[in-house]
């Protein structure tokens, strides 16, 4: 066994190992590890994703929990990258996401075109999918449900401080009806957060091309993210932690404050429709 940082995918696949355990076993963490003849912590680091288990060690465990070679191979090639600096993955795969986000003490974020999915209504996160076509028609209400599961995390007494910066394009822009709009806008004026709204008038140093997320953790790495339409990226790597803290200490000089933030809110709600549907792009 190798002692490494965990990571995300690390801390996934490890919870991942516990469920099998706990199903297909009638062991505990110390029964388990007193079979396989392992250390007393080994079981709980490997499953906590704190260290890399060998090849050999995962096929063991795998075994004792009554999975088939196809599985055991099939878990082996994800794990090979578990502890990467730099992980991908595929777009449908949420569950590493939500982990992450779940644990996290601290959340900042940056969207530019869309209301952070921590933030959205029911109604707008269905409205999204729809328009952006990056949702299969029947997975729609499967994403919808697991948005609105995810944040649970904004209710708890131990919630994360949690940092929005939101671009103003994202406020603007149509997604869904007036009524769909209204909703969110009034959802967005909640006190569980920080809303920081990035004016159109910070120009270019406000529009950044991606989306950011910095995960930080009492006793973990700090984890930033990044996601779009191909891939979701999990980054660990000391200079990209540091570039996305510096990107948002720069979203912090050009974002308005709290006070104005909640203002500009205030006026999108009370503001005549009609003076929404101006010409020009489709905002709100």
């Amino acid at each position: 066994m190798t002692c490494n940082t965990s990571t995300p995918y690390s801390r996934d696949l490890g919870d991942e190992l516990r469920r099998i355990r706990e199903k297909q076993t009638k062991y505990n963490g110390v029964a388990m590890g007193d079979f396989l003849g392992w250390d007393q912590s080994k079981v709980s680091n490997v499953e906590n994703g704190k260290a890399r288990a060998s090849e050999i060690d995962i096929v063991q465990y795998l075994t004792v929990c009554g999975q088939d070679r196809e599985f055991v191979e099939g878990f082996l090639s994800r794990y090979r990258n578990a502890f990467d600096t730099y992980f991908v993955q595929v777009p449908q795969n949420l569950r590493t996401m939500a982990l992450a986000e779940a644990s996290a003490s601290k959340i900042t974020s940056y969207t530019m075109v869309s209301i952070p999915g921590l933030l959205q209504t029911e109604d707008y996160a269905r409205a999204l999918c729809g328009q952006s076509g990056n949702v299969a028609d029947e997975d729609v209400e499967a994403f919808v449900r697991f948005r609105m599961e995810r944040q649970a995390i904004l209710r708890r007494h131990d919630r994360p401080e949690c940092t929005f910066f939101v671009h103003e394009f994202a406020l603007r822009m149509k997604v869904g009806s007036d009524e769909v709009m209204e909703e969110q806008y009034r959802r967005l004026l909640f006190r569980t957060h920080i809303l920081r709204i990035v004016p159109e008038s910070s120009g270019l140093v406000g529009a950044l091309p991606a989306t950011y997320i910095l995960w930080q953790y009492e006793k973990l790495a700090p984890v930033a993210f990044t996601e779009s339409a191909l891939a979701k990226v999990f980054v660990q790597d000391p200079g990209a932690i540091t570039h996305c803290k510096d990107t948002f200490e720069q979203l912090d000089g050009v974002a308005l404050s709290e006070g104005q933030s909640r203002k500009l809110l205030t006026d999108l709600v009370s503001r005549p429709r009609e003076d929404r549907n101006a010409p020009g792009l489709r905002l709100a």
